[in-house]
């Protein structure tokens, strides 16, 4: 008998066990098969994994999962592991699992191109996405995902994009003329502006115009049901039990079911985009069924999500499906944008001849620039931009779980834990693979000596990216946007829309640290980690704020 096949008792037997036995024997036995299947699996894991250097446990429950949970810098901590261990090492995590770490890039380069078929998502981020926002091209792998993916494509093709800039122009106006209002109405000519919440409001004004033809109203003041889901989320930090069920959820997804405060909030939050999803849907069917959309509507978003409805569309999604895509649209409008945009005006404040070279490419060029003169013409702002990207990247890491067994190649080798060297690794169906983007866009061995600074001038010459940050396959050797199939679809969009919010901003206005350039900023949660100045309530980032003469 092979060791790792297990036979599978028959209902009927199951049965005849139950009615002979009692509950307790019943509930005894399944906690041994249960048992005894896991240390099958334990050993299987064991013989066919390759079996990688580690740092020592640190807690007999939560392995190292405590410390990084609780790091104010996790990238550091897995570049120091790769220092000391090798460019693929192992991390002891929840309850016994171990994570496979990989930061090197020829092997996160395989693993790119098999996810959402080789490698998906754990149980437990499925679990979290289906309830907060639906069975979307977040939640989905394979066939569906390609599927999903395929519909979607030409609302973020280069022609779509090139239409919606002076969407992004519009609303970067907006806000100029509210803070326009704001320094006014001061004493002196600067005013302190929290400008998270302004780049909050951008994001989410833009998504609804570009995306669902819809102005939520957010710059003129308006109060938006969703944006208050979402800021309640950043204002209400997780406690130390909320980080402990987290973890613990890694084991055991169902504990997401049991109702805590953040729990709600992030259940609140789904239904609440939801509501608005099918209120923007309703919408839009009556105008398509009245013929009030104008010609080329049918390859807006929200125009293909409509199409894809019919049971005769090539490329059919169910009414859920419909949804949840709204729903993914909607949370990465208004979290990975706002964030980048907040980043890069903190980056901007603390080097401030950063900001003035920066304002100087700007008004040379004149007139606000066209989408293709925004992707090719102004290359300090396209450094400024990517280097803000590279360095705060806003989903920061992610792990995957081995749906089949898998060889991944190495570009050096390492050393296993029974001390020989080996330029590949083999991994077992099972097996949590973790990859920290924030590590290997800012790791020294990958960037050089200056991979933690802000340095825009890296982008400008044609040995500033050298080495291996050449060998990163993703978009400008970064995993800022990740790569292969899961390779995030609104790159143009979210790119082109920093450029022209960011260039707006600083041609007509100064910042600077309200408390000096060395104001320490830190980061915390939001839906996604947000900056924030430390001290301040929620995920305030106040900066002082001048106009430009």
């Amino acid at each position: 008998m092979n060791l790792f096949t297990i036979p599978v008792p028959s209902p009927s037997s199951l049965w005849t066990t139950v009615r002979s036995g009692g509950a307790f024997n019943v509930a005894a036995s399944f906690a041994a098969l249960w048992a005894f299947v896991k240390v099958l699996r334990m050993l299987r894991w064991r013989v066919k994994t390759t079996q990688l250097l580690s740092p020592p446990r640190t807690s007999l429950i939560y392995g190292v999962s405590r410390d990084l949970a609780s790091s104010h810098d996790r990238a550091a901590m897995y570049e120091r592991w790769a220092t000391e261990y090798g460019v693929v090492y192992m991390i002891p995590s929840v309850l016994g699992q171990t994570n496979v770490v990989l930061c090197d890039p020829k092997a996160i380069a395989h693993f790119y191109a098999r996810e959402t078929w080789t490698y998906v998502k754990t149980p437990t981020t499925l679990a979290f996405l289906e309830s907060s926002i639906g069975k979307g091209l977040l939640w989905s792998h394979g066939e569906t995902h390609r599927r999903q993916r395929k519909a979607l494509t030409p609302a973020f093709s280069n022609a779509a994009i090139r239409k919606l800039t002076s969407v992004f122009y519009d609303s970067a106006y907006k806000a100029k003329g509210q803070w326009d209002n704001v320094i006014e109405s001061s004493k002196d000519d600067d005013a302190v502006i929290e400008v998270q919440n302004w780049m909050n409001h951008i994001s989410l004004d833009t998504v609804g115009i570009a995306g669902f033809s819809h102005d939520f109203g957010s710059l003129d003041g308006k109060r938006v049901s969703v944006a208050e889901a979402f800021d309640t989320i950043g204002s209400n930090q997780p406690s130390a039990m909320d980080k402990a069920v987290f973890l613990l959820a890694s084991v055991f997804p169902i504990i997401l079911k049991i109702p805590n405060k953040r729990q709600n909030m992030f259940t609140k939050l789904g239904i609440t985009m939801e509501q608005i999803s099918n209120e923007l849907l309703i919408r839009s069917r009556r105008e398509k069924d009245a013929n009030i959309s104008q010609g080329g509507e049918e390859n807006s978003l929200i125009g293909l999500l409509i199409k894809s409805e019919g049971q005769d569309a090539e490329l059919h999604m169910s009414a859920q499906e419909v949804v949840a895509q709204m729903k993914v649209l909607l949370l990465a409008g208004y979290e990975t944008t706002s964030t980048s945009l907040t980043w890069a005006l903190i980056e901007l404040s603390r080097h401030p001849d950063v900001q003035t070279r920066l304002r100087e490419e700007l008004l040379a060029f004149g007139p606000d620039p066209t989408y293709d003169q925004l992707k090719a013409n102004l290359p300090y702002l396209d450094a400024v931009v990517h280097e803000t990207l590279r360095l705060h990247p806003p989903v920061p890491e992610s792990t995957r779980l081995a749906a089949e067994d898998d060889v991944i190649p190495l570009s050096e080798p390492v050393r296993t834990v029974s001390g020989n060297m080996t330029d590949s690794i083999s991994i077992t169906k099972g097996t949590l693979i973790t990859i920290s983007m924030e590590t290997i866009n800012r790791s020294s061995a990958i960037w050089g000596p200056h991979a933690k600074e802000f340095k825009p001038d890296r982008w400008l010459t044609e040995d500033g990216i050298g080495g291996k940050a050449k060998e990163v396959q993703g978009h400008r050797h970064l995993l800022t946007f990740v790569d292969g199939p899961r390779t995030c679809l609104g790159k143009d969009f979210a790119v082109i829309e920093f450029k022209a919010v960011l260039l707006v901003l600083v041609k007509n206005f100064v910042f600077e640290m309200r408390d000096g350039p060395d104001t320490p900023v830190e980061t915390v949660r939001g839906v996604l980690p947000r900056p924030r100045v430390v001290g301040e309530d929620g995920t305030g980032v106040p900066l002082r704020v001048c106009r430009y003469e």
